[in-house]
């Protein structure tokens, strides 16, 4: 996508494969500004090598700046800016794990593959005798509210800063009020393990979770314990705490060291896919051009600057 959009905006990119490391940093020597994926932890001494040769500008292809540091970034001369792409990427993934979570449709696929075309002894839900609850409604969480409604279900909201319209209650109220809560908060010092311990405590017994947000934002060694004692009735997870180097990775014939990702994936009412949701045609180029429009933008003020 970046070379067939790039000479439309009249720029020759650089292109390469590798991530972001020290080892790659002689590929941006001359180049202002870099583009990077979220794939990557990119290491303060990774902008520090980024501003010796040069560069003042990362655009990182994703909405959450959790693989870098932007206050360090901005000490040693680089500023860091996400990219905009559509929310409905995200948003019709979430909508289609709730609806696999509440129909059992992991453990259903899984039977039918063995030739068990039995009922099961567990009956799914419909979304319209449901609450669902919301967490962090910046334009992927409002893109999810705008699907819940055509299901008729019961919509609860929290955020710190309100803008969609919605019944916003406190994080306490919605934990103990929904059925399913859906997690699109970004990942902050603040939000890490926003659903704890504590917190999965607080939910309605039989409750459903579901992070197409950020891993960390869950405690996942406590939601494996809340699942496998049945406090919570099943969990839907595009991200994992620990995902990195395993997602995106072929493991067929190598050893998966995360514990617990091996664990819900045991698990029937456990569905797991590898950061996918943002993963469409359309998200895909409205990243790589907005990501592109960002560098000319950074290049224009510097000049007119």
């Amino acid at each position: 996508m970046f070379r067939k959009m790039a000479p439309r905006f009249g720029i020759v990119p650089t292109i390469t494969e590798a991530p972001m490391s020290e080892a790659t940093i002689e590929l941006a020597d001359g180049n202002r500004c870099i583009s990077v994926g979220h794939k990557s932890r990119i290491a303060n001494s990774d902008l520090r090598a980024l501003s010796r040769v040069g560069v003042g500008y990362v655009s990182t292809r994703s909405i959450g700046y959790d693989h870098i540091d932007v206050g360090y970034a901005e000490s040693v001369g680089v500023r860091v800016e996400n990219v905009a792409y559509s929310p409905d990427s995200v948003a019709d993934f979430t909508l289609m794990l709730m609806l696999m979570a509440v129909r059992q449709a992991k453990s259903t696929v899984r039977r039918a593959d063995v030739h068990d075309y039995r009922l099961s002894e567990i009956r799914g839900k419909e979304l319209r005798d449901l609450t669902v609850g919301v967490v962090g409604t910046g334009r992927i969480g409002a893109a999810v509210i705008d699907r819940l409604r055509g299901f008729g279900c019961r919509i609860l909201a929290h955020d710190s800063r309100p803008t969609a319209a919605a019944d916003y209650v406190a994080f306490a109220e919605l934990l103990q009020r929904s059925d399913i809560v859906t997690l699109h908060t970004p990942l902050t010092a603040d939000t890490h393990h926003l659903l704890d311990r504590r917190r999965i405590e607080q939910m309605k017994r039989g409750a459903f979770v579901i992070n197409t947000g950020r891993g960390s934002l869950l405690d996942t060694d406590a939601l494996v314990s809340a699942l496998e004692s049945g406090r919570l009735g099943g969990a839907a997870l595009d991200v994992l705490e620990g995902e990195e180097g395993i997602f995106y990775t072929d493991c067929r014939e190598g050893s998966v060291e995360n514990k617990l990702l091996l664990r819900l994936q045991e698990m029937p009412n456990a569905l797991i896919s590898p950061h996918t949701a943002y993963y469409t045609d359309h998200a895909l180029s409205d990243t790589v051009e907005n990501s592109l429009i960002n560098c000319l933008a950074f290049e224009n003020g510097t000049r007119h600057g």
